[in-house]
């Protein structure tokens, strides 16, 4: 390819971004006028199901295009008046948009509210579980229609229809821009922040633990579905045949999500990003005994940000052999136990799991019966808004640690200035061989004591530490007091 060639190419890409985002953020504008949208998490789910059967109809478009080439049959998953271009955007003669037919006001809200997400919500009784349509009927089942007004619903629908996904680079142009939104989404409040996770951490995860095509990925705390999504991304680029592409779409993902929001997100992310029937339950996960967990459950993978600082009923923490009342605890159990032997695991945890007491029989656990090689140290900075220090924990089920490879990621990150892929790209290098750097270093197992204290301690920086007396520090503390009175003195004489 030519160098001009490719700047044209790069062009286009930014150039169709830009349209994406813009007509995103003028949907949100019709939508912050809307009665029944309140909220930047009605604002994404909302435009989310549009979005989504747009997609959907151009998907169906190039299933009908493939299956014309191949001179075979097609029927249409959403059909008659319920296509796209029979309610949303009805077509003339000509094929072009005939406004004129087109539903507006309370007929548009009426036909939506009584007919359309009915029909949707039939799948369910139509067709096997199995099945993606079944699946756009669980989606549909789990969701309904907040725009109140049929006229901003109309100018929704005209500007969705405006984005085109019947390509390959339409399709991932549009999931950058989607993932964005999921993005503000998670910083928009804790109800949305609960299932967003950076997506450079997550793809960095994803690298490291290096899923293989065969192999089974498990995500019991799904969310948004990130970890999914990005690991489908990164295994379907090393398909080489159709039967690879098979195993990816019916028996590699695997995800459960207990609230309603966060679920209907991940069905429409994960099928917006190519898996066609996503395997994701909307279930408690901790709420499943681990006793009951059978070996033909257990996946190869597991990449999961369970949620941190919840809490379960007493009667939940019995399904656990250490008890405790905080859910990630919980969830790094129920993960051991999902794991095969010889699976492995990218999980992100707060820090304190490191070295709090609470938590010494569950770092026990996990260091007795999974080889905990790898230990990411994170910035607070990392979850936006969050406010806490997480780390990674990167293990392999079946063989004790001997030793523990830590990296401590020493950047600073704000809301303007977030992290990127290249901020890991290091971490990625060594890890390859546990290399020491000043960033980097091993501990052996046999030195962490009867507390099985992981604390990270990185021997290539020495702590300052302050040896004034405490009479000294009053000193101090009294003498920047002083200062403080007089200057405020010095701006009320201004004032």
């Amino acid at each position: 390819m030519q160098v001009s060639e490719k700047i044209c190419n790069f062009v286009g890409e930014i150039w169709d971004i830009m349209a994406f985002d813009s007509s995103f953020k003028a949907i949100d504008n019709t939508l912050r006028h809307d009665d029944g949208c309140s909220t930047a998490l009605d604002y994404v789910e909302q435009s989310s199901w549009v979005l989504f059967l747009k997609y959907f109809d151009d998907l169906e478009i190039t299933r009908e295009q493939a299956a014309e080439l191949e001179e075979k049959p097609y029927e249409r998953i959403i059909g008659g008046e319920f296509r796209w271009n029979r309610w949303a955007m009805p077509l003339d003669a000509t094929g072009k948009y005939d406004s004129a037919r087109a539903m507006v006001g309370d007929d548009l809200i009426e036909f939506v509210n009584l007919r359309l997400f009915p029909y949707l919500q039939n799948f369910t009784q139509r067709y096997d579980p199995n099945t993606i349509e079944y699946k756009v009927g669980i989606i549909f089942t789990n969701i309904k229609n907040k725009i109140s007004s049929g006229y901003n619903l109309r100018d929704v629908i005209e500007r969705v229809d405006e984005l085109k996904f019947q390509t390959a680079d339409d399709r991932h142009e549009m999931t950058q821009i989607y993932e964005d939104r999921l993005r503000q989404m998670g910083n928009a409040g804790r109800n949305g922040g609960e299932y967003y996770t950076p997506r450079p951490l997550i793809r960095t995860i994803v690298k490291s633990v290096a899923p293989k095509i065969g192999e089974s990925v498990y995500d019991g705390a799904c969310g948004s579905a990130g970890f999914l999504c990005e690991a489908y991304t990164y295994m379907h680029d090393r398909v080489k045949n159709a039967a690879d592409e098979e195993i990816l779409q019916s028996r590699t993902f695997y995800g459960k999500e207990l609230k309603g929001l966060a679920y209907i997100i991940a069905m429409m992310n994960m099928i917006l990003h190519g898996i066609q029937s996503p395997n994701v339950i909307r279930t408690n996960t901790l709420t499943e005994n681990l006793a009951n967990i059978t070996p033909s459950e257990q996946k190869n993978i597991v990449l999961a940000n369970p949620p941190f600082g919840g809490s379960e009923r007493e009667e939940v923490q019995q399904n656990f052999p250490i008890k405790s009342g905080e859910t990630a605890y919980m969830f790094l159990q129920h993960f051991i136990r999902m794991m095969k032997a010889g699976g492995r695991a990218g999980i992100v945890i707060k820090n304190t799991f490191l070295s709090n007491g609470d938590a010494r029989l569950l770092r026990k656990k996990l260091l007795e019966e999974c080889n905990l090689h790898t230990i990411l140290d994170l910035p607070s900075g990392v979850f936006t808004g969050a406010g806490v220090k997480t780390v990674v924990l990167f293990f392999t089920k079946g063989e004790p640690t001997e030793k523990v490879w830590y990296y401590q990621l020493d950047k600073h990150f704000t809301k303007t200035n977030p992290l990127t892929d290249a901020d890991l790209e290091d971490f990625l290098a060594l890890q390859k061989t546990k290399a020491d750097s000043e960033n980097s270093w091993t501990l052996d197992a046999t030195a962490l004591g009867e507390e099985f204290d992981l604390s990270v301690k990185n021997p290539h920086k020495v702590e300052e530490v302050d040896e004034r007396s405490a009479a000294e520090i009053l000193e101090s503390i009294e003498a920047l007091n002083t200062s403080a009175t007089a200057l405020l003195k010095e701006i009320k004489a201004i004032l």
